[in-house]
């Protein structure tokens, strides 16, 4: 499964964007994907299963409990491909901070003139 097709589930980017937060157990994201998505307990372990199988979580047991953090590595791909399409963006960031920086120099020019 290539790694955008992982990302482009919204539960699934949820389940990373706590586990960015740290180390998280099972029972604690299934909590609060439960919640913010209305889904159930299984479905949860499910999207686990899919970021662990395809190397964008890993998890290892304590006790009975199952702690779940991100594994980096995985990203390095999804990173590789947008940023092919870099140069579609970057022309406009780089004229945004130009303009920036002439609104800055504005102010600042206005500000001592006043």
């Amino acid at each position: 499964m290539h790694a955008l097709d992982v990302l482009g589930d919204p539960v699934r980017r949820r389940i990373l964007e706590l586990l960015a937060e740290g180390e998280q157990p099972a029972g604690a994201v299934t909590a609060v994907i439960g919640d913010e998505f209305g889904i159930s307990q299984p479905a949860v372990s499910q999207h686990l299963r899919v970021l662990r199988e395809t190397g964008f979580a890993t998890v290892r047991p304590q006790g009975t409990r199952r702690l779940y953090a991100v594994a980096p590595a995985r990203f390095a791909e999804a990173h590789a491909w947008l940023d092919h399409f870099g140069r579609f963006w970057e022309q406009r960031l780089d004229a945004l901070g130009t303009e920036l920086a002439r609104e800055k120099h504005r102010t600042k020019r206005k500000a001592a003139d006043d």
